[in-house]
């Protein structure tokens, strides 16, 4: 009698549908928080300033000093150079020349010279850019 009462059991069964939402899930987020880095990006280490505010620009000129005293200068982030002290000048120049309004980040070093910051910040005020600003972290 036993032998008619025998149940069957069922098959467990993998729930596929829940894995892949939880799996497309975890890709999004991935994307979401990845952070996209330009390659030719200086290796430049910020100097803290504990009195600095937000460090909000939304101009579209940037001239980096690295610690070496290179100067990189940068319209856009894709199309950052390098560029000689002269170079420099004359690239301002030609920025005054589009818009004399245009805010100009400068991104130091924390190990730069200050003689090296001076002339970029000496460089962007002959050339009628008075509105620079110095990113810190």
């Amino acid at each position: 009698m036993s032998s008619l009462y025998r149940k069957r059991r069922k098959r467990p069964e993998l729930n596929l549908v829940a894995l892949i939402d939880v799996l497309v899930m975890l890709i999004f987020f991935a994307f979401v928080t990845m952070q996209f880095k330009s390659a030719a990006t200086l290796n430049i280490t910020l100097p803290k300033v504990e009195t600095a505010g937000k460090n909000e620009f939304k101009g579209t000129v940037t001239i980096s000093i690295d610690k070496d005293g290179s100067i990189s200068f940068s319209t856009t982030p894709a199309n950052n150079r390098t560029v000689t002290d002269a170079e420099l000048i004359t690239l301002l120049e030609q920025v005054k020349k589009v818009d004399r309004d245009i805010p100009v980040l400068i991104k130091a070093d924390e190990t730069t010279q200050l003689k090296k910051l001076a002339f970029v910040m000496d460089a962007c005020r002959r050339t009628g850019l008075n509105k620079f600003s110095l990113q810190s972290r």
